[in-house]
C-alpha cells in the first residue's frame, strides 16, 4: 500500500506576514457595511427581476389584447372607408353629385 502524503500548508501569523491587500481585503469581507450592502444589492436585483418579469406578462396581456381586437376593428373601419370612396367614384361617374358620407 502506498502511503499518502500530504500537503502542509504553513500556517501564517497575523504579525505581519500577511499582505497588506489581504489584510485590507479581510477587514473589508468582515465589515457589517459589506454585509448590509451585499444583502441591499440582493434585495434590489430581486426586485428588479420581479418587476421585469411582471412587466413581460403585462407587455404580453397588451400585445394579445391588441391583436385580438383591436387589430380586425381597424380593418373593418380601413374596409368601410374604401367602400364608402368607391361609392362616391361611381357616382362622380355616373353624373350625379358625389354623395357625402353622413350619420348612418
Amino acid at each position: 500500500m502506498a502511503a499518502r502524503h500530504q500537503a502542509v500548508v504553513p500556517s501564517r501569523s497575523s504579525s505581519g506576514d500577511d499582505s497588506l491587500w489581504a489584510r485590507v481585503s479581510n477587514k473589508v469581507v468582515q465589515s457589517s457595511l459589506y454585509h448590509k450592502s451585499k444583502r441591499a444589492l440582493s434585495s434590489a436585483s430581486y426586485a428588479s427581476k420581479k418587476l421585469m418579469f411582471s412587466t413581460g406578462k403585462a407587455a404580453w396581456i397588451a400585445g394579445t389584447t391588441l391583436l385580438v381586437f383591436v387589430v380586425p376593428l381597424i380593418i373593418e373601419v380601413d374596409k368601410e372607408q374604401q367602400l364608402a370612396e368607391l361609392e362616391s367614384q361611381q357616382a362622380t361617374l355616373l353624373g350625379g353629385a358625389p354623395q357625402q358620407p353622413g350619420p348612418p
